[in-house]
């Protein structure tokens, strides 16, 4: 008598796509921009400007005041991300000392990272290392992250007046502001 044994059953190809993970996004670093950064900088911001989200800058800006960047620079060299905090020489109305966050950007492959709360994060260290009393930004968009980390909406009448004239009343921005 020969006993034959079962087969296993053939496997089946599954016609549902299994679901892959995304590549993780690079590591970056944060660090301070130098003048040699301007180029870059002005690149990052591009499509930002072209969306509306950020405010167009003449490349002189990204070359004259490139020392109030912080830059996420990706393993290769590139930007990833920017966020710039000028110290305005100006008090408040109410006489504080306070700084502006300005031309935040994150490259669209890294949004979602958590590389624009690390840039945020250290901004706002160096503000507090700068030993100013608030920070003021000024959004297009939500401003979800910016709430996330305690800013809260205000009126542009408490920020340095002439920042605040500087703003185009166009572009419909909300002011926020954090004390530090």
């Amino acid at each position: 008598m020969i006993t034959a044994r079962p087969r296993p059953a053939p496997q089946q190809l599954s016609d549902t796509p299994h679901p892959i993970s995304p590549p993780s996004p690079p590591v970056c670093s944060v660090r301070p921009a130098r003048p040699r950064d301007a180029t870059a900088l002005a690149a990052l911001s591009e499509p930002f400007v072209r969306s509306g989200a950020l405010r167009a800058r003449p490349f002189q800006i990204y070359a004259w005041h490139a020392t109030d960047f912080l830059v996420a620079e990706a393993p290769d060299g590139s930007l990833a991300g920017c966020l710039a905090l000028r110290v305005h020489p100006e008090p408040t109305r109410d006489g504080r000392v306070s700084g502006v966050l300005y031309n935040f950007c994150v490259a669209h492959g890294s949004q979602g990272s958590g590389l624009g709360a690390q840039l945020l994060t250290d901004a706002l260290a160096e503000g507090s290392s700068r030993e100013l009393d608030a920070v003021f930004t000024a959004t297009t968009g939500s401003g979800r992250l910016f709430l996330h980390h305690g800013f809260a909406p205000v009126s542009s009448r408490r920020a340095p007046e002439t920042w605040a004239r500087s703003l185009d009343p166009r572009r419909g921005a909300k002011v926020l502001a954090r004390v530090l």
